[in-house]
């Protein structure tokens, strides 16, 4: 069997989308292995990775397709990463929004839209990424960029707590919706947790744990995956 193809891994919380790497080579004693886009350490969920170098030098084809998320929202707060991770700042707000109001502030998100990226991100500004950059104390504002919400509906709202369901172009930043969001409404509002669910036609349903992977069977499991 060639030793050659695709894997849909369950990447866990707290780990980075490198880590899983890291590991997936350790298992399969491949050099050449790589990612279709980053996870968060914070975020969990889908990731697909290429084994060998045919399979890495195609992964391109995945990078621009459609995302889907689940993602908890905490209200009453900001933060300087637009998530939990980052400095926390409690925000005075005159009113808990009810949720109509929310449901109000969602829908302006709908279709295509604006957007900054985090200071804290992997986006390139010259040739850096901007979390290096923000980490020496060097701040640089990145430009916003065009991007497409096809669908965006509330899962649940427990004021601080508000879960959402999205459904989303390539390039765009969860993070800093949570933190548009949180203005919108007035209240602040940062990234509590995040889990992708799909890229493109791709689910996270049809994915593995790093844990379900050996050195005995990762063959098995590898996918011809095509557009």
């Amino acid at each position: 069997m060639e030793k050659e193809g695709f894997i849909l891994i369950n990447k866990p919380v707290g780990t980075t989308s490198h880590d899983v790497i890291d590991k997936m080579r350790e298992i399969t004693k491949i050099k050449k292995i790589g990612h279709s886009g980053t996870l968060d350490p914070l975020a969990s969920g889908l990731l697909i990775l290429g084994i060998g170098r045919k399979a890495t030098k195609k992964l391109n084809q995945f990078q621009k397709l459609d995302k889907e998320y689940l993602a908890k929202i905490k209200l009453g707060i900001i933060s300087d990463t637009f998530d939990k991770e980052g400095k926390i700042k409690k925000i005075e707000y005159e009113k808990k929004p009810s949720l109509e109001e929310v449901k109000k502030v969602i829908q302006q998100f709908k279709g295509e839209i604006w957007q900054r990226p985090p200071l804290f991100s992997a986006k390139k500004v010259k040739g850096k990424k901007l979390y290096q950059l923000a980490r020496k104390g060097i701040k640089i504002e990145p430009k916003k960029q065009k991007i497409k919400i096809y669908k965006i509906e509330i899962i649940k709202y427990n004021f601080p707590l508000l879960e959402l369901k999205i459904h989303c172009s390539s390039g765009t930043y969860i993070r800093s919706l949570a933190n548009d969001i949180g203005e919108k409404l007035k209240t602040g509002g940062c990234l509590e947790s995040l889990k992708r669910t799909k890229i493109g036609n791709y689910s996270l349903e049809n994915a593995l744990k790093l844990d379900e992977i050996t050195p005995q069977n990762w063959l098995k499991f590898l996918i011809n995956c095509t557009i």
